[in-house]
């Protein structure tokens, strides 16, 4: 049964394109533990499923995920109501590394399955396609949940498209009003593509960008709440980081307000192609 809040859906379906699986709701707002230490990143999961939130999103590569999976089980909320993404790091792209590093990833967590597997980035040439015929498998085991790409341009996903039996249900992204990606987003949206927005609050950068103070207080709002919001309104999955109960309890606080169409196109009109982190969308 799908969540809601102030009558505004809070879940979102994920489809695969040639697989025929039960329904996977993911939740549209996220904790993000990006290279958050094991300590922190149990403390916050914490924190954060008990404000509400049911949706955490980790890696291999962030070294926490033992940290999410404690936390998780130590919370008292039953395991099925708890969306988990993680990823597979660019140093395990093939069939087999990808097999056993997914293996190496439940047993961190704890888990006999994740919600959401994502191929953390396409910087693996000449692996890609084995890469991705063992999420196939992961995701026919029952394993995953759902199986998704991470930073993958449109170039990336024709590649795949053409040699792939299941599509990618997710493509996730740094997406930001600096940021807005419009062929690419375009290109998801047409393919039926979830997309996900990592690094929603710029990492700090932008926050006290005149435009963005401006308009937040307009609506009562913190420039970090504006952007999660935007993301919302943008039909995007988005998947803000803190480690500080006070701010991963603002930033759930976005359910409650509505960007009017006219504020929308004028964080639109900051797009900038501005990048906080790396940019592999649009590596070979």
């Amino acid at each position: 049964m799908s969540r809601s809040l102030g009558g505004e859906n809070m879940e979102m379906e994920l489809k695969h394109a040639g697989f025929e699986g039960p329904a996977v709701l993911i939740p549209r707002v996220g904790l993000g533990v990006y290279m958050a230490p094991p300590k922190d990143a149990y403390e916050a999961t914490l924190a954060a499923l008990k404000i509400g939130y049911r949706h955490i999103d980790t890696a291999a590569f962030y070294g926490n995920e033992k940290g999410v999976g404690q936390a998780v089980r130590e919370s008292g909320i039953p395991r099925q109501e708890v969306f988990i993404t993680t990823k597979l790091w660019n140093s395990d792209h093939g069939y087999d590394k990808t097999l056993r590093a997914f293996n190496r990833s439940l047993a961190e967590l704890g888990f006999d399955y994740v919600d959401l597997y994502l191929v953390h980035s396409p910087m693996a040439v000449d692996k890609r396609i084995d890469t991705w015929k063992a999420m196939e498998q992961i995701l026919k085991s029952g394993k995953a949940r759902a199986i998704g790409v991470s930073n993958y341009g449109v170039h990336h996903l024709k590649e795949l498209f053409a040699n792939c039996e299941i599509r990618p249900s997710v493509n996730q992204i740094e997406l930001t009003p600096f940021n807005t990606r419009k062929a690419l987003v375009k290109f998801c949206e047409d393919e039926n593509i979830v997309l996900e927005s990592y690094s929603p609050l710029t990492r700090g950068e932008r926050l006290k960008h005149k435009t963005l103070v401006q308009t937040a207080q307009k609506y009562n709002k913190s420039t970090a709440q504006l952007l999660i919001r935007w993301c919302l309104q943008k039909n995007f999955v988005t998947l803000p980081k803190s480690v500080t109960p006070a701010r991963i309890a603002e930033n759930f606080q976005v359910f409650d307000f509505s960007i009017t169409p006219e504020d929308m196109a004028k964080l639109d009109s900051l797009d900038e192609e501005w990048v906080a982190g790396w940019d592999p969308t649009k590596a070979s």
